[in-house]
Order: C-alpha cells, then structure tokens, then sequence
C-alpha cells in the first residue's frame, strides 16, 4: 500500500513545487519589467527638474523624497507585511504606483504640473516599490526551493546590473523623442504588467505563531528590533552591513568628482567608469545565477563584500593617468557588490522565520537608508577638505577590514548553523 502512495505523494508535491516556481517566475518578470519602467520614468522626472530649477537643493530634496519612504515607514510597512495578505499587499503596491503616476500624466498633458506633483510621485513611487519588493522578497523563501535561493539572488543582481546599463541611455533617447507624459505612460504600463500575474498566481501566506502575537503595531514593529538584536551573529552582520552602507553610498556619489578631479576626465569618463560597475553587477549577478555562489552563504558576503572594497582602495589609490586601472577595478567591484549582496540576500531569506520576514527586511532596510544621509552628511566636509579620492580609499581599506574580521567572529562564521531558531 505504502509502496504504492509514496509515488503518487511525490508526483504531487514535484507538480505543487513546479507550478510554486513559475508562479514565482511570472511575478518576477512582471515585477522586472515594472522596475525598469519606473527607473525610465525617473530619469526622465530628474532630468526635467535640472532642466526646470538648475538647483542642487531641488535636486537633493528630490533624492531625500525617495529615501523617505524606506528610513521612515519601512518598519511599519514591514509589519503590514507580515499580518496582512501578501499578494494584496503587491497589488495594492502597484495599483498606487500606477494610480499617481497616472494623475501626473494628466497634469503635464494639461501644463500644470508643479515641483512638488513630481515630489509627491518620487515619494508615491518609492512607496510602491519598497512595499511590493519587500513583500516578494518575504515571499520568496515560500516559493521557491532553499538551494535555489542564492540563485534567485543572482537573478536580482542580474536586473540591477541591466538596468543601471539600459536605462540611463534609453531614458535620455527617449526625452529627446517623447514629452514627458508619453515617458510617465510607460511606467504605468510597466506597472499594470506587475500588477497581471498576481490575479493568477497563488501566493503562499507564513504561518503565523511561531514569533507570537504582539498586540499593538509598535510591539510588531519592536519585535524586529529585539529579534536582530536578541541573535549575535545577525545583529553583527546587521552592524556591519550598516557600518558598509554608510562608507559607501557617498564614496560611489562622489565618483564624478573623482572623475573631474582624480582623473583629470570629463562625462565621457564617468560614463565608461559607471558602465564598467554596471557590467560587473550584471556579471556577478550571472556567476550567481548560474553557480549559485560558495557552498557557505556567509563566505559568499564575505568574499564579494571584500573584494568590492579591495577594489575601492584601488580606485582611490591609482594616480591620474590611471584611469584605465579604476575602470577595471569598477568592473570587478560591481561583480563584488553582486556578489555580497545577492549572498547577503539569500543568507537572510535563509535566517530569518517566514512570519518576520516582511518587518524584519524592511527594519534592515531603514537603518541602511538612515546611514545613506549621514555618510553624505560626513562626506561633504572631509571630501571638500581632503579630496573624493582620499574618502574612496578611506571606505574602501575600512570595508576590507571589517569584513575581513567577519570570518574570525564565531557568532558570524557560524551563524548558518542557526538557521530559522
């Protein structure tokens, strides 16, 4: 009889898992195509408010409206994420993506859009995209097999790399061929493409009660905190990866100044520099992809994080006439950014338990936010004094040690051996 039923019982859970994983599949692609729809839209909205103001604090309060969402409301977002409906939560997301864009469409199609509309949609815009990622995200490690998680991971890099790539070009050929509603009516399009699959396919729901109840919001939202910070080992790697997030994003927004000053060059050199780190995201994104990265996930974060600020030394450290040097070191740094990050990724998914993932990654995700102003804030006064150089190499030498040190902390080196507890 057992003999008989085992057959029948595999077939049937091998049929669920494949159509798991090609529901995972179509989200992903619908949420791929959205992404690289808003990142046109975005360009074009940028480059409209240079264009329009010619001012560094229109600008900066642009980038400062994107950050808000994800340093401000991420924790909160985050327990929606976990008590709520996960594929309610992406649609919702998509439909308010679409929904704002679609009204500022309107109003450049009738003249009247202002400052603050395109405002109200940078901040709209990263609303929607931080909720529907962070729900696929919590809800990857419930559709798709463990031993395909690093390779998932790749796949995410694997976008990035393209659309750092593609869309600045194809942003700027089609501002000179389109008005800028025709552009925004694309990224509504993209959207409704998201939004599609998720009316078909089914979406796996954690089960809850394994972290218990909280009874209020702020105890969810506390409950994140206490759960990195109450493990060792991850509140650690959390410290570390905040400590990285807050040396790098200045060290990689001053690189036109290294480029100008360092390097002697001008846009066209900047443009070959980001090209080369956009390829060697692409590229680490297809190691893992396809290799699925070393055996040890925490080895994977160490070894791409390391050489990412190896690589950074050597872009702070090669003289003027070098330029070709830092390109290559570009390349082979965005392969370690790859790397680290799609390692860094999957090592969560891996970690943390189903119903905590949603509060948990968002939690993350604000602290790193939070670090990106303050690195900029520290950044400004040192490079202006020092040079955009000195901070490249400064933050690179500091990356290489601290992740280094990662592998000699037991609570880290083991942490894999902790999985889910």
């Amino acid at each position: 009889m057992n003999q008989t039923e085992t057959p029948a019982g595999s077939q049937s859970a091998q049929v669920e898992e494949t159509q798991s994983t090609r529901g995972f599949l179509a989200i992903w692609i619908g949420q791929a195509v959205s992404v690289f729809g808003s990142e046109l839209a975005q360009f074009a909205l940028i480059w409209h408010l240079t264009v329009q103001s010619r001012s560094a604090i229109v600008l900066t309060l642009a980038t400062l409206t994107q950050m808000l969402p994800r340093t401000l409301l991420g924790p909160i977002i985050g327990v929606w994420i976990d008590r709520w409906n996960r594929r309610y939560v992406m649609q919702i997301a998509d439909a308010l993506t679409a929904s704002v864009t679609m009204a500022l469409v309107v109003l450049f199609y009738l003249g009247l859009a202002q400052i603050w509309h395109i405002y109200v949609l940078l901040f709209a815009a990263a609303l929607g995209q931080m909720m529907h990622a962070s729900a696929f995200t919590a809800s990857t490690t419930l559709m798709v097999r463990t031993d395909r998680l690093t390779r998932v991971g790749g796949l995410n890099q694997i976008l990035e790399g393209i659309t750092r790539i593609l869309a600045p070009p194809a942003g700027a050929l089609l501002i000179e061929s389109l008005p800028i509603q025709t552009i925004l009516s694309i990224d509504v399009a993209t959207a409704l493409v998201a939004v599609t699959p998720l009316f078909f396919v089914h979406v796996p729901q954690p089960a809850h009660g394994t972290t218990g109840e909280p009874a209020s919001l702020w105890q969810d939202v506390k409950s994140s905190l206490e759960y990195v910070w109450g493990w060792r080992g991850l509140a650690i790697v959390t410290g570390i990866s905040t400590t990285v997030n807050f040396l790098l994003v200045p060290a990689f927004s001053l690189l036109s100044l290294i480029v100008l000053e360092g390097f002697e060059g001008g846009a066209r050199q900047l443009g070959w520099m980001e090209g080369a780190f956009g390829i060697g995201i692409l590229t680490g994104g297809a190691l893992l992809g396809v290799g699925g990265g070393l055996k040890s996930r925490i080895d994977t974060v160490i070894v791409g994080t390391g050489l990412l600020g190896l690589m950074m030394v050597v872009v702070g450290a090669v003289p003027a006439n070098g330029i070709l040097v830092a390109m290559g070191a570009m390349f082979v740094a965005g392969v370690g950014l790859s790397v680290g990050n799609g390692g860094g990724q999957t090592l969560l998914q891996m970690l943390i338990v189903p119903d905590m993932q949603g509060r948990v990654f968002a939690t993350l995700a604000a602290l790193r936010s939070l670090m990106a102003p303050l690195g900029l804030a520290l950044a400004g006064p040192f490079t202006d004094r020092n040079g955009a150089q000195l901070w490249m190499l400064c933050a690179g030498i500091s990356i290489t040690v601290m992740v280094a040190a990662m592998r000699f902390i037991p609570e880290v080196a083991s942490i894999e051996e902790h999985e889910r507890s």
